[in-house]
């Protein structure tokens, strides 16, 4: 192991340790339950800290780096409707921060024996939230941000030439085509989508990317029940099932997010995912 794998290794050990977790036993839903339950959430909240802090200073620099080059690139096109840098921070880079301990816990518990050389693709990335901050966060991570929009691209591009990080690749397209190509289809360890759409449209989005025995990982807001449950048909017929549902602490209106995890049980049926905007104008 190399200097960097080892700083690496040590900055993550004590960000997971940080935030503690309920035994899977609580937290494992069973989603043929889902419609005798009033409430979905058996993990408890993670704890209402910084996780930036957790970081190393380097990492931390490139955090600021990162928000500064969004900022800048904010007053000419619309990436973000948040402009003061303390409220990026608190309600963009803190919540994508946070979905790294639930990846953490259901990767190691379901998929495989090492959390590093994942790879992870972050589905309509935007300003690069979360996939371009998991990137800083966990540099031994090869990180895809797919984004559709030329102009986000380009600011993605930027930025990630800007901040040094060599382990990110922006790739502009669909996820409905991207998911009928070989070379990216059921190729990622984990596919995370952040403000996109609703979880049915993400799972076709999502899940036909991600390796059988990946993860789809989708961070919501404060109250998805009942998205969820509009999702487990959906989530089911593309190959996955519902497997956590992970409940953190924001700095955001309601002061709580969700991080549903998905499990991928099998592949995807080759019909999916559909012609690129069908799954937002019909949802499975």
């Amino acid at each position: 192991m190399n200097g960097r794998s080892m700083s690496f290794s040590l900055s993550l050990n004590h960000f997971v340790k940080h935030f503690s977790f309920p035994t899977l036993a609580q937290i494992i839903l069973q989603p043929h339950k889902f419609n005798n339950r009033k409430k979905l959430f058996c993990a408890r909240s993670i704890s209402d800290s910084s996780y930036l802090k957790t970081l190393d200073l380097n990492q931390q620099r490139q955090i600021h780096l990162y928000v500064d080059t969004l900022l800048h690139w904010n007053q000419r096109m619309n990436l973000t409707a948040v402009t003061e840098e303390s409220e990026v921070m608190e309600r963009h880079v803190e919540d994508s921060l946070a979905i790294i301990p639930p990846i953490h816990n259901s990767y190691l518990s379901h998929c495989g024996n090492s959390f590093d050389n994942l790879s992870l693709v972050d589905v309509g990335s935007g300003a690069g939230l979360p996939g371009l901050i998991l990137a800083i966060a966990c540099p031994s991570w090869k990180v895809t941000l797919l984004e559709s929009m030329n102009k986000r691209c380009m600011f993605l591009e930027h930025a990630v030439n800007r901040i040094g990080l060599p382990n990110v690749q922006v790739l502009r397209g669909r996820a409905e085509s991207l998911g009928q190509q070989l070379g990216f289809r059921e190729v990622f360890d984990v596919a995370v989508a952040r403000a996109v759409a609703e979880m049915r449209v993400l799972a076709e989005y999502c899940l036909p990317l991600v390796r059988v025995g990946g993860l789809f990982v989708a961070a919501k807001g404060h109250d998805p029940q009942d998205e969820v449950r509009n999702a487990e048909r959906s989530v089911q017929l593309l190959g996955a099932s519902i497997l956590q549902i992970y409940m953190v602490e924001s700095h955001g209106p309601y002061g709580q997010r969700t991080a549903i995890v998905c499990l991928k049980n099998r592949p995807t049926p080759k019909k999916y995912p559909r012609d690129p905007g069908t799954p937002a104008k019909t949802p499975l």
